[in-house]
């Protein structure tokens, strides 16, 4: 059997409506950094969505928009992750995820995960990793 870990890369082409979208965007010189927390206009955007999809309520000074999942995840360890913490990594993981709790002082715990429970951790898998 053979388990692709690969790039989180769409398996389709980008619809008609986001392709013309971006030609527009860039039409409308939005070609610089955004703000750190994104557009205000996309944020409040992915609130309306939340609340009409999945009837959740968030503001948005709640959501930020960033470039992808490692440089949030980065964000979030640089935030909370202090010298000394140690961080529980279910494995496989990206390499850059104990590199990233390293270089913010902390101590990656990896907890290795099996095919047999879909790669997810049990929980006496996490009691046996969590330390004083």
């Amino acid at each position: 059997m053979l388990i692709s870990l690969s790039l989180g890369e769409p398996d389709f082409n980008a619809p008609d409506f986001v392709k013309e979208a971006c030609k527009q965007a860039v039409d409308d010189n939005y070609s610089h950094y955004p703000p750190v927390n994104g557009y205000g206009e996309l944020r409040e955007a992915i609130c309306h969505k939340f609340k009409r999809d999945n009837d959740l309520v968030y503001t948005p000074d709640q959501i930020v928009v960033s470039t992808g999942a490692k440089q949030t995840i980065s964000n979030i360890v640089y935030a909370l992750v202090n010298p000394g913490d140690e961080v529980l990594l279910p494995a496989p993981f990206w390499v850059s995820y104990a590199a990233m709790v390293q270089l913010a002082g902390g101590v990656p715990v990896i907890i290795p995960t099996q095919i047999e429970n879909d790669f997810k951790i049990t929980p006496s898998q996490l009691e046996a990793a969590i330390t004083p």
